[in-house]
């Protein structure tokens, strides 16, 4: 990530491009390496939660924090099953894993008993963590993923609360997904061409009064064009009750909420 400067100064072009070729071969071997970097010992904010991450046989565990520490409830885990081989959609991403976090900490409350949609599952971790809090869930990915999300749903022992659907961004959504109260999406900024069709999926499956939690990481200069169409439909601000905001901010990961635009001519 190269922080732009509104100072003049002259840069080597092919030096930043040589950075951030390697920042992203670096991130795709290990998606989470900016995130256990504290080279500030004063800063005791964990983006992920503090725990031991097992991998075994392309596994890994990952434990979220308790949404009812008062009560002692037992701290939300989940086993998730990698594979890469359907591409980057099979593994895990920082901003899901924000994401899961954040619905953990708002709360049994923020999920149970409502339909819960996930776009672009991937892994189905975002989905997993709503439907461990109770949500009547529905995770969804092009059809190479759905093997990989149907399996992390029989891991986790999620049939009751997770369906997995396919859903191609830009074709009509099925008509056996139900319209959600609350959509989850993380990661789903990052391929250009696929940007048109992810607003129109977003605005047919949403209403005024749906909850849509959107968390991404700024890579490319080219995000710019995803928000400029999402803004003909929806209206965005940033979480401001998250208290890692400011820890997953450093590393350029947002989480929004977005509301959908009044219909011109309606009352």
């Amino acid at each position: 990530m190269v922080a732009e400067n509104t100072e003049s100064s002259i840069v080597d072009v092919s030096l930043l491009a040589d950075e951030i070729t390697l920042d992203e071969a670096l991130d795709a071997l290990d998606p989470l390496r900016h995130l256990r970097n504290q080279d500030d010992p004063s800063d005791h904010i964990l983006l992920v939660p503090t725990q031991p991450r097992s991998v075994k046989n392309q596994c890994i565990s990952l434990t979220f924090p308790s949404p009812s520490p008062e009560r002692s409830a037992t701290a939300i885990q989940i086993t998730l099953r990698l594979d890469a081989s359907p591409g980057c959609g099979g593994i895990a991403w920082p901003a899901g894993e924000v994401l899961s976090n954040y619905i953990t900490l708002r709360g049994e409350q923020f999920c149970h008993a409502k339909t819960v949609l996930e776009l672009g599952s991937g892994t189905g971790l975002v989905g997993l963590v709503a439907g461990a809090l109770g949500g009547h869930v529905w995770i969804t990915d092009q059809a190479p993923l759905l093997g990989i999300m149907r399996d992390n749903v029989i891991i986790n022992n999620l049939q009751s609360f997770v369906n997995v659907a396919e859903l191609n961004w830009g074709e009509k959504v099925p008509s056996y997904i139900p319209r959600p109260d609350i959509i989850l999406a993380a990661d789903c900024v990052y391929y250009e061409p696929a940007f048109p069709l992810l607003v129109n999926t977003l605005s047919e499956l949403s209403e005024e009064r749906t909850e849509i939690l959107f968390c991404y990481k700024k890579r490319r200069k080219a995000d710019k064009r995803f928000f400029a169409l999402l803004k003909k439909q929806f209206n965005w601000r940033e979480v401001d009750d998250d208290p890692n905001r400011e820890s997953y901010a450093r590393e350029a990961i947002s989480l929004l909420v977005l509301t959908k635009r009044t219909a011109i001519g309606c009352v």
